[in-house]
Formats: C-alpha cells, sequence, structure tokens
C-alpha cells in the first residue's frame, strides 16, 4: 500500500483534492475523502461542482441513502468506503489508521498539523509494506521531496 503525504503550505484542501479526484476517477478507481470537519467536507463538496476543465466531478456527502453506493467519490467524517473506494484521501491532517486497509491514501495536512505528520511518517516508516511519499508545493508544482 502506499500513503502519499501532501504538505499543505498554499493552496488549501479542497483545490488539492479536485485534482486528485480527477485523477482518481479518470483512471477508473473509487476514492473516499475524509474529514472530521463538515464545513470542510462542504468546501470540496463545492471544489467538485467545478473543476476546471470539466464540468464538475460526481460526488456525494456520506449519509444519501442509495447515493452512497453509487458515487466515484464520498466524502465522509469517517472511514467507510461504502462506494467500494480503495483510494482514500484524508484532507483534515488527521491520521487515521484504518487507512491502511486502501490501495492507496493521500494524506493532506497543513502546516499546524507537521507535527503529527511527522509522527505518523515515522510510524509507517516502521510498518510492512507501506510505500511512503512526501510531496510539498513548489510555487504552482508539486515536487516529490525528502
Amino acid at each position: 500500500m502506499q500513503v502519499d503525504f501532501y504538505q499543505l503550505t498554499r493552496d488549501p484542501a479542497e483545490k488539492i483534492l479536485t485534482a486528485l479526484a480527477q485523477k482518481t476517477v479518470s483512471d477508473g478507481a473509487r476514492l473516499l475523502v475524509v474529514s472530521a470537519a463538515g464545513s470542510q467536507l462542504e468546501a470540496i463538496s463545492k471544489a467538485l461542482w467545478s473543476v476546471p476543465g470539466a464540468a464538475f466531478l460526481a460526488h456525494a456527502i456520506a449519509g444519501g441513502e442509495e447515493a452512497d453506493t453509487v458515487q466515484p467519490i464520498l466524502l465522509s467524517d469517517r472511514v467507510d468506503a461504502v462506494n467500494g473506494a480503495k483510494f482514500i484521501a484524508l484532507a483534515d491532517g488527521i491520521w487515521r489508521d484504518e487507512a491502511l486497509g486502501f490501495e492507496r491514501t493521500f494524506y493532506l495536512f497543513p502546516p499546524e498539523r507537521t507535527e503529527d505528520a511527522r509522527a505518523a511518517w515515522r510510524t509507517l516508516g516502521e510498518a510492512e509494506n507501506v510505500t511512503r511519499n512526501y510531496w510539498r508545493q513548489d510555487g504552482g508544482k508539486w515536487v516529490k521531496g525528502p
């Protein structure tokens, strides 16, 4: 399993997630986006409705009856991939060990969660079958770094 750490220094999570979601869906995969903050989930939902270069990315906020299972992108406050997602994005900077049950995890963290991200990095370094990548913003681009 792969965990990609994204340090958010310039853009908010909702902007980064639109690009990650677009790539995930275009590759035929499903995505679960998790945040404990309802306001952040709403901002992500709004961003997914107005993706540059696309009309929108089909998604739902968890809790709808049948909508949960059919949407390629599901937004939720908990780790529960009722939409069959193999990819998960932790949008609020809070690491959740349940993310290890997915094929790929996008762990987005703002500057105030850097210590939490470092702790997760160290812990995951000791885990078997986990590949870690660190991504940082350099101007308008994402650069893989140490």
